[in-house]
């Protein structure tokens, strides 16, 4: 090795440091986390596995998307980043809309079937442009320069760690205390959600405009 160089990082240390960086942002606060731990409570553990199959199924697509090359081209269309913002900002602002119908109800709702759970998730995180970003960020630092395939080897295991993550936190948030305590307190924490859903949405739809006024102001 030359002098002053540093060390090579190998495939398999490229493939841990790509894990963690994925594994925390999964794991940070979010509107996925937030649906995931909402309908544990609310529905219990069963109701929330295909919601989280929905998001990893979701997350693997954009983890194909940026480990062939296509998410940096993808950020870099204006139009297209433009779209997802939009439907990333209505698709939240439609959760918010749902969270605060389950507010104003006295009683609880029947519970949704379990496919369209599986389709809230995987709406969910394709409609969520920071995937690509949190993808970009996961391709760059756990690919080897000697060792391509890790790239590719990520998005499979980062599935199964988005299914690990999301399937520990609807084991914690599904026990009867904390689901006994949701039934008591559940139109306020569906106000709650409603409001964080609410405020996402709101978020997406601002960074869009300002995307569009930015554009305007260029032609």
């Amino acid at each position: 090795m030359p002098r002053g160089a540093g060390p090579e990082v190998g495939g398999a240390d490229a493939l841990l440091i790509g894990l963690a960086t994925f594994a925390v942002v999964c794991a940070s606060p979010g509107p996925a986390g937030l649906a995931v731990v909402s309908t544990a409570m609310a529905r219990g553990f069963a109701a929330s596995l295909p919601l989280t199959l929905g998001l990893a199924l979701a997350l693997g697509v954009w983890g194909v998307v940026a480990a062939a090359g296509l998410g940096a081209v993808l950020l870099a269309a204006p139009s297209a980043l433009l779209a997802f913002k939009l439907f990333a900002g209505l698709f939240l602002l439609w959760l918010a809309w749902g969270a605060g119908r389950s507010a104003l109800r006295p009683d609880t709702s029947p519970a949704p079937p379990l496919r369209a759970g599986f389709r809230a998730g995987l709406l969910l995180n394709l409609s969520n442009p920071k995937a690509v970003l949190a993808w970009s960020a996961t391709i760059a630092v756990g690919t080897a320069p000697d060792a391509p395939w890790t790239g590719w080897l990520l998005v499979p295991l980062a599935m199964a760690l988005t299914v690990a993550i999301y399937v520990a936190y609807a084991l914690a948030f599904s026990r009867a205390p904390l689901r006994r305590a949701y039934g008591r307190a559940r139109r306020g924490i569906d106000g709650v959600a409603a409001v964080l859903f609410g405020l996402a949405g709101l978020a997406m739809l601002r960074d869009a405009a300002v995307s569009l006024a930015r554009r305007g102001a260029a032609a």
